[in-house]
């Protein structure tokens, strides 16, 4: 397509219909404040009002829960202020019913035809379930059963792949096929689902760290932090309201 068709297009936000017909994926543009100009149904229907408008030039932080929506407006700041893409990043989210949810996000800079960045583009996609139909999910299924029952341990990709009889590359590759995600990213899902669930118990934090893997309370606090967007102790309240 050259520039005079591109000129032609009546509506340059055509894609919004597009993601308008998935519901296990949130779609927005921002603008140059992290502000939304453009979202999808579902990103209305996650935040829990009934139309688009109602979230229309509206940062995160106006739409989401505390302390959720200031942690997602400084990720939108971050990119806007030139410093990289937000590549796939592991999330765990509250949805106003309370539901947990695990998505992968991708946030990226937009800019003029100067390379001034004026806005940036977002999808958050849904996990889904496991694809055990693939072919090679056999050949890592020792190693996936490893993370589940010895996530509590040290787990290093090199045993790993031992474990499934591969190498480190293919080993990746083969996560990525089946689950969507890195060995790595596995790992984390999965002692952090685990703590998700302790935190709805009495345990403390640091016996929850220690129950997940977690060599020490701060590491543990930093990772939850960083997937899941509050600390242990916030989501625990959050829980309980």
């Amino acid at each position: 397509m050259d520039t005079f068709d591109k000129l032609r297009i009546s509506d340059v936000f055509f894609s919004e219909h597009l993601f308008d017909a998935l519901p296990d994926v949130v779609f927005f543009v921002k603008d140059a404040h992290g502000r939304y100009v453009v979202v999808n149904h579902t990103l209305v229907k996650r935040c829990g009002v009934k139309t688009k408008e109602a979230l229309l030039g509206k940062t995160s932080a106006e739409v989401f829960a505390h302390p959720y929506g200031h942690n997602y407006l400084a990720q939108d700041l971050a990119v806007l202020a030139g410093k990289g893409d937000l590549d796939d990043q592991l999330e765990l989210h509250l949805y106003p019913n309370r539901d947990p949810g695990w998505c992968l996000t991708r946030k990226m800079p937009l800019r003029d035809a100067g390379g001034q960045i004026i806005g940036l583009a977002g999808i958050s996609r849904d996990l889904a379930m496991e694809d055990s139909k693939n072919t090679a999910y056999h050949k890592v299924a020792d190693a996936v059963r490893k993370i589940q029952e010895h996530f509590d341990e040290p787990l290093l990709l090199p045993d790993l792949a031992a474990i499934a009889n591969m190498s480190v590359a293919q080993l990746e590759r083969y996560f990525l096929r089946i689950y969507q995600l890195t060995p790595r990213q596995v790992i984390i899902k999965t002692r952090l689902e685990a703590a998700s669930r302790m935190l709805a118990g009495d345990s403390s934090v640091a016996e929850i760290a220690v129950a997940c893997g977690y060599s020490d309370h701060s590491a543990f606090t930093r990772q939850f932090r960083a997937t899941v967007g509050v600390t242990p102790t916030q989501y625990r309240q959050m829980l309980k309201d």
